[in-house]
């Protein structure tokens, strides 16, 4: 039997995603792919996997997955308890289950967004160069949509390799806050210098209106200079779109491929994972900053993505939970006796 991952239980809005769908946006396909890169790129760290394989990202409730076929190594990178047929276990950490056995991942104690990835990547079949989900085009993933219970993900590889354990100190990841870097425009002539000034130097909070799409922000109302509307044009990741309200809007992985409403300023790619990593009520605020800083923030973002692996550190041997396995090792190297 091929081996595969059943979902038992999932998360309100549980899908496959990697680093998205890059290049047809012309077309009007959406970009979709991981909200949050880094924490993305961590959980394929830990078992083995390129930054861009393909994994499952959950957003506050986590799944409960069980391995049939075979062993399967998986990793969740997250701030939640974990647990293996009811005795917990660390996250951070890559873990061997063995056939039958499950995993259950609990609420996010921290942060919005969550991943777990599987050692060799789920076999999938590309659409357009990606199995990121796209639910609203039904596009990517498991049949176009979120993960439900009694899926069957299926894996590239039929058994986990027998290896140590790998693990990963969060605390060594970059720190996030809630001041959000964006470089201003490209339409920050359509808003007046107040509001302008109101955009950078007040204080905002993140609305209940939010999901992989967009987040719409509570606070000062962003004064347009000449309408609220243009011809509509592309919106890139983290795009600000300020609609008549005035209140902003932060696009985000799933986006619309086009919008006519003005954009004040775009998040910076950096900070988009930490964005979108927050909830209702949580605070926010925006700091501009030029091309020549924006590119130096991202050359560093790039090495830590790159520098992941050598983050890594021993999570000891294997886990000689599996009576089979433990038989098969030569536990002894010598005996005496009380004669010797």
């Amino acid at each position: 039997m091929t081996a595969h991952l059943r979902i038992v239980a999932a998360g309100p809005s549980s899908t496959v995603q990697d680093r998205g769908r890059i290049g047809y946006q012309r077309y009007g396909v959406s970009v979709a792919g991981a909200a949050d890169p880094l924490l993305h790129a961590a959980a394929n760290a830990l078992v083995g996997n390129p930054a861009a394989e393909g994994a499952v990202e959950f957003t506050l409730a986590g799944d409960s997955l069980t391995a049939e076929g075979g062993p399967v190594r998986v990793a969740v990178a997250a701030d939640a308890a974990l647990a293996v047929d009811g005795e917990p276990v660390p996250s951070w950490t890559s873990l061997r289950l063995r056939d039958g056995q499950t995993l259950t991942i609990g609420p996010l104690r921290n942060g919005t967004r969550g991943y777990w990835a599987v050692e060799g990547g789920f076999a999938l079949r590309p659409v357009l160069g990606s199995v990121a989900t796209h639910v609203r085009s039904r596009l990517g993933g498991l049949d176009g949509g979120t993960l439900k219970a009694g899926d069957r993900l299926p894996l590239r590889l039929d058994r986990a390799a027998d290896r140590g354990e790998q693990r990963l100190d969060p605390s060594l990841l970059p720190a996030r806050g809630g001041t959000v870097r964006v470089m201003l425009g490209p339409q920050q002539d359509y808003f007046t210098p107040r509001g302008i000034a109101a955009f950078l130097e007040e204080a905002f909070t993140v609305s209940h209106e939010a999901d992989r799409m967009g987040c719409r922000l509570n606070g000062p109302a962003i004064e347009h200079a000449r309408g609220f509307n243009i011809t509509s044009d592309g919106i890139p990741l983290g795009a600000i779109q300020v609609p008549g309200t005035g209140r902003p809007i932060v696009l985000l992985a799933d986006r619309q491929t086009t919008g006519g409403y003005p954009k004040i300023a775009c998040v910076i790619g950096p900070d988009i994972g930490g964005f979108a990593q927050m909830r209702p009520g949580d605070p926010v605020r925006f700091r501009a900053v030029d091309a020549a800083e924006a590119g130096r923030i991202g050359a560093r973002h790039r090495a830590v993505l790159a520098g992941l692996p050598g983050l890594l550190r021993s999570a000891g041997g294997f886990a000689l939970t599996d009576s089979a396995r433990l038989l098969s090792f030569n536990l002894i190297g010598g005996a005496i006796t009380g004669w010797d």
